[in-house]
Formats: C-alpha cells, sequence, structure tokens
C-alpha cells in the first residue's frame, strides 16, 4: 500500500482545519488533532467502511469512536471531507452555540459521529459494546453465504482514556470474549493535561494488553501512513483477539511548543497557527481545502461505501427471501419495534421480592423478544438476570443472550450504551442498587444519548439487613432520581414490576432505572387493575378514601413502603381519619402529566401529606409542600437483619401513624 504527496497533504488538510476551528473559537484542543491526524487518516482513507450519504441507515457498517472527545476537531474534519453534513461553515462555527460541531462529540447532534464518549476512558467501552453487538448478531443472523453482519469497531483513545480505571475493565473483558473485530487506536504520545505521563502513568501497555489477551502492535513513527496502514492490516488478520495499534506521536506535531502539554488544551494563537502551518508548508487561506484532497475523499471512502452498502443491500433483498423470519426480525430489532408482550399478572394472596417477579418476567420477555439479551456484574444470583432457557454469550457462542459482565458494573453500563447505540438489540444490566455510583457517568452518558438501556438494581433499601451500612442504598434514590430523561422506577408488588418492565422495553429515547427489592412484597388490592395506567402515569390513587368522609390527607410512598402506607391508611381509619393512599413509582414520570391530573392525584387543596419511603427524604418537598412530612432515612443504614432495622428505624404503622398525626 502506497501514499503520495495528497495523502500528506489530505492529513495537514485535517490538521489545520481543526487548528482553524480553534482558533475561531478561541477554546479546543488542538494537540490530538495535530498528533493523530495521521493515524485518522489512513483509517478513513482505506480501511473505514462507512457511507456519509446514508449514515445510520445501514446497519452493517463500520463505527469510529472517539473516545478522546476532546479532539473533536479533528473529528468534524473528518466528518466534513467525508461527505457528511458538516460544512466549512459548521467548522467556523466550532464550540459556539446552537452548533453541529459541539466541544465534544454529540451521537444525536452532529451527522457521522457514532457515540457520546463524555468523560475520558468511556469510549472504550463504548467500542467494546459495540463489537458484542457485533458479534452476537452475526451470531443470531448470518447464515451460509449470507454474511450481513459482518463489520468492525475502531475506537482513538490517549492517555488519559487508558488511566480512567473503566478502560482497564472493558479492556479485560473484551480480551475475555475474544472480540477480533475491535480495533483500539493508542495516540501515545507520552503528554497528558498536567505534562509528562512519566509523572502518573508507569503502564507498560503491550503488558498490560497482552496480559488482558489482545494484540498489541506498535508503530514507532506516528507520521509513517505506511507503516499504520500495515498495522490495521495486521489488526485485522488477528481474528481471535482484540487489537491495540500503539502509535508514538507527537502532541501538537508542528506546533511551536509540540511535544508538550503547552499545546494540550488551548488555542496556538495567531503567530502560533502561522508556526504549524510554516511547519506543513501550508500556503493556503484558513479553512482551505485543496480540491486534490476532496477528491482523494471522493474516490477512496466514498466510493467504497457506496459500492460496499450497494452489494449489503443486494444481499439483504436476497437474504429476506430466503430467511424472511429472520430478516423481519432484523428490519424490527433495528427499528426499535416492541411487539404486543402477555406478561400476565400477579393474584392476592402471593407475596414475592420484586427482584424475583422481575426475573420472572425478564423470563417471559426474553421468550416474546429475540432481540432482548443481558446479564449482571457477577450479581445474577441476586439480580435475578440470567434467562434459563438461553445460553451465554461467549468466545465460542456468540449467539447466547446470557452477558457475563463481571464485577465490572462501570464498563458493564458504558459497553450497555454501545450495545445500544450499534442498534438491532435491547440491552439491561443488573447490579445492587448501592453499587449505582458505579455505574452513573455512565448512566448519566445513556441518557444524554437517548439510549433505551435497562439497569435492573436490587436490594434497594436498608432491608439488605446483614451486609450492614456499606451496602445499604440511603441516598441513592434522590441521586438517580436527579437525572434528566431517565425513568426511575420502584414498583410496590408483581404488577408494578411488569407494568415497569413493560414501559422499559417499550422506550425508544430514554434509559430505564428498576429498583427493585430484596425483601418479598405481597401483591396489593387493585394492582392487577390499576398497576399498567399507574406506572405510566408515574403516580395512582392505588387505595382511595372513604366517599363518606371529608378527604383529610394524603399518604405517598414508593416500593416496600406502599404496603406501610395501605396499613397505615387502615389504623387511621379506626381512628376516623380518612385518607388516601398514592402509589408513586415514579417520579419523573408523574411530573411529566397534565395538570389535572396532577390535581386528581394531589388535589392542591389538601395539604396534610405523608411520603413514606426507604431512602432520604431530599426531594420529596415538591410533593409533601411545607406543611408535609416525611418518614424517611437521613442517615446511614446498620447490620442487622432487614425487618430489624425497619423497625428501628420508625417503618411501622404505629410510628407512621403518629408522624400523621403530627404534621
Amino acid at each position: 500500500m502506497t501514499f503520495d504527496n495528497i495523502d500528506h497533504l489530505a492529513v495537514n488538510t485535517i490538521r489545520t482545519l481543526a487548528i482553524d476551528a480553534i482558533q475561531k473559537a478561541n477554546s479546543g484542543h488542538p494537540g490530538l488533532p495535530m498528533g493523530a491526524a495521521p493515524m485518522a487518516y489512513v483509517l478513513w482513507r482505506e480501511f473505514l467502511n462507512v457511507n456519509p450519504a446514508t449514515h445510520r441507515e445501514w446497519s452493517n457498517r463500520d463505527r469510529f469512536i472517539l473516545s478522546a472527545g476532546h479532539g473533536s476537531a479533528m473529528l468534524y474534519a473528518l466528518l466534513h471531507l467525508s461527505g457528511y453534513n458538516v460544512s466549512i461553515e459548521d467548522l467556523k462555527n466550532f464550540r459556539q452555540w446552537d452548533s453541529k460541531t459541539p466541544g465534544h462529540p454529540e451521537v444525536n447532534w452532529t451527522d457521522g459521529v457514532e457515540a457520546t464518549t463524555g468523560p475520558l476512558g468511556q469510549g472504550i467501552a463504548n467500542a467494546v459494546g459495540l463489537a458484542m453487538a457485533e458479534a452476537h448478531l452475526a451470531a443470531t443472523y448470518n447464515r451460509p453465504g449470507y454474511d450481513i453482519v459482518d463489520h468492525y469497531t475502531y475506537a482513538l483513545n490517549g492517555d488519559g482514556d487508558l488511566m480512567e480505571g473503566v478502560s482497564q475493565e472493558a479492556a479485560s473483558l473484551a480480551g475475555q470474549l475474544k472480540l477480533g473485530k475491535l480495533v483500539l487506536f493508542y495516540d501515545s504520545n507520552d503528554i497528558s493535561l498536567d505534562g509528562p505521563t512519566s509523572k502518573s502513568f508507569p503502564d507498560d501497555i503491550k503488558m498490560r494488553f497482552e496480559s488482558y489477551g489482545w494484540q498489541h502492535i506498535l508503530v514507532k513513527d506516528g507520521n509513517d501512513l505506511a507503516a499504520i496502514a500495515a498495522a490495521i492490516l495486521d489488526a485485522k488478520t488477528e481474528t481471535a483477539k482484540p487489537t491495540i495499534i500503539e502509535v508514538k506521536t507527537i502532541i501538537g506535531f508542528g506546533a511551536e511548543k509540540q511535544g508538550t502539554s503547552g499545546v494540550h488544551g488551548a488555542p496556538l494563537g495567531v503567530e502560533g497557527v502561522a508556526f504549524a502551518k510554516a511547519a506543513y508548508g501550508w500556503d493556503y487561506p484558513d479553512f482551505t481545502v485543496p480540491a486534490e484532497v476532496s477528491e482523494r475523499f471522493a474516490e477512496t471512502l466514498r466510493a467504497r461505501g457506496e459500492g460496499l452498502e450497494l452489494a449489503w443491500r443486494k444481499t439483504f433483498d436476497a437474504y429476506a427471501q430466503d430467511y424472511p423470519d429472520l430478516a423481519k426480525q432484523y428490519a424490527d430489532a433495528f427499528g426499535n419495534v416492541t411487539p404486543e408482550l402477555d406478561l400476565g399478572q400477579y393474584e392476592l394472596g402471593t407475596s414475592a421480592a420484586s427482584r424475583v417477579t422481575s426475573q420472572d418476567t425478564i423470563q417471559k420477555l426474553s421468550a416474546q423478544m429475540p432481540d432482548l439479551w443481558g446479564g449482571s456484574a457477577d450479581l445474577s444470583a441476586s439480580n435475578n438476570t440470567m434467562v434459563k432457557a438461553e445460553t451465554d454469550f461467549e468466545a465460542g457462542n456468540y449467539a447466547g443472550r446470557n452477558i457475563w459482565f463481571g464485577v465490572r458494573e462501570f464498563a458493564m453500563a458504558a459497553a450497555m450504551n454501545g450495545i445500544a447505540l450499534h442498534g438491532g438489540t435491547r440491552v439491561y444490566g443488573g447490579t445492587f442498587f448501592v453499587f449505582s455510583n458505579y455505574l452513573l457517568p455512565a448512566v448519566r452518558m445513556a441518557a444524554l444519548q437517548e439510549l433505551p438501556t435497562v439497569y435492573v438494581l436490587t436490594h434497594d433499601s436498608i432491608a439488605v439487613g446483614e451486609d450492614g451500612p456499606t451496602h445499604e442504598p440511603v441516598e441513592q434514590l434522590a441521586s438517580v432520581r436527579a437525572m434528566p430523561n431517565l425513568n426511575v422506577i420502584r414498583p410496590a408488588d408483581g404488577n408494578e414490576v411488569i407494568a415497569a418492565w413493560r414501559r422499559a422495553v417499550s422506550e425508544t429515547t430514554r434509559p430505564t432505572a428498576l429498583i427493585l427489592t430484596r425483601q418479598n412484597l405481597p401483591v396489593l388490592p387493585h394492582t392487577a387493575q390499576l398497576a399498567e395506567a399507574g406506572v405510566n402515569h408515574g403516580a395512582y390513587v392505588i387505595s382511595a378514601e372513604s366517599d363518606t368522609a371529608e378527604l383529610d390527607g394524603i399518604l405517598i410512598a414508593t416500593g416496600s413502603e406502599v404496603k406501610l402506607a395501605l396499613d397505615t391508611q387502615a389504623a387511621l381509619a379506626q381512628s376516623g381519619t380518612n385518607v388516601r393512599v398514592v402509589s408513586m413509582p415514579a417520579q419523573n414520570l408523574f411530573d411529566e402529566q397534565s395538570a389535572a391530573y396532577k390535581e386528581a392525584i394531589l388535589p392542591a387543596a389538601v395539604t396534610k401529606r405523608l411520603a413514606i419511603e426507604a431512602g432520604t427524604s431530599f426531594g420529596w418537598g415538591k410533593y409533601v409542600g411545607l406543611t408535609g412530612g416525611t418518614l424517611t432515612i437521613d442517615t446511614w443504614g446498620a447490620s442487622a437483619p432487614g425487618d430489624q432495622i425497619f423497625k428501628a428505624y420508625g417503618f411501622t404503622v404505629e410510628n407512621a401513624v403518629k408522624r400523621y398525626n403530627d404534621l
């Protein structure tokens, strides 16, 4: 494979477009684009199979993930040169209000961007998830003569990504799964934001990744296009291991301060830009794309992508003739089509933990949704996430639908984002609710990217008991509820669990956190009839007040405490106090309802309100008001049997009655 002067001119076009955009914005990170442009160019020119004219419409395209998202100016330059809907004007509006070129790439905002990687490290885990999805879909749908799923996942990262712990979790998982179609480019320049990585990053990358089961390839000169191309060919030859290509680069190559942290995250300045352009031999006005560079991208990446997509569509049409059911399943899965679901219901007189009714529901969902898969961060026996009728997703059996994420909560959630971004499946992941703290950076990215991932978060309160305060969630409910665009559903019984799961797998632009109990919950009166609509509205009257007396007040509860609220209602009735009980499984869904619906559930004139929940009081003020109160927990838990802790913390009918009467 040979490269000529036009290719070197193209590399410098990427560099200069990036530094021009950063200089005009007076904000950005020129170091990575200037150093990493050669490796990115070789990949896009020669290997990346995408079609900018259709982008996401072609499900079998390669995926490119910029984990080092601060280098976004390079990605935007590549997108413009490749023919995506990113114009020179967009480059000139880099980092500006309402621009298509925000400071870090955003998947639903800029044409051609495959992931909102956000903080460092997560893009690597996203890429692992994308590669997992490709492997699973290939095993599920491909048939002899019909490789309708056959593409690569490429990701580019820097030193900072590899310092983040999530990269280690994700790389270990990828090695275990032998994801041979995953290729990671490491922009190895020995500089981080604060200075030399010798101050903080002693890792031997070759030894580290080989210990994970990866292939490591070293390119000693980051400007050697032929060596980079040879490395990519070697990576694609290795089919049983993921590959990391370590490319030794000079950060800010061509700048007066090249090779130092001074070019990491600040514009070069007018004189600095002139210096770099002189070093490149660049004699064009700002934001110029030489005609021969445009032609090179057109005759390589664009022509290749158009031809490959056309060939794929012909293959898929033939596949649909021979395997019509699979072809329809494939199309429905990529369209996030949820079938009509028969999930049954639970009857009065039965009792089970919501983690158990969730398990039962997962079995039914799995039988009716062939695109659903998931697992747990090594807690499947407790989270109850494994599907009994399915096999494990692993090397040699990528068609399996039970994922062993291992004790890697952060990587699990970030890989789930990659799986969801890929399309074609719906994914869930489980862990203890107290460990949601490990998930939240990736959950945040799922919410921001509008990904319909599902988190099965069990052991939801101090009722965990003997494991003690380190494992008993208290503040977590308030924490996850504070996140925009995240459904947080805490069901009160099995029927609310069914409704919650149905809502979760019907979402197309929002993740869902299911907050589930360890302890048994009895099936409550009326939920067989009311739970479906009630959960979708976020709150509903589960037990109305007596119509023979004036409404005195309202008890609001979630999850396991709804039963306590019902018992408290009965106790108050004995003394002539007439209250209604509202089950509020999802505050965010209730907040989205009409003013009329909210008034029907929580009448403004009824100000005597008590919220009952085994979590902190934070956030309940907007529902109980200044004259209401809470029976909640604003301290840590304790180590003892769960029922004993509940009593000690005042979650009894007697105390609830007292709290209400004291209002």
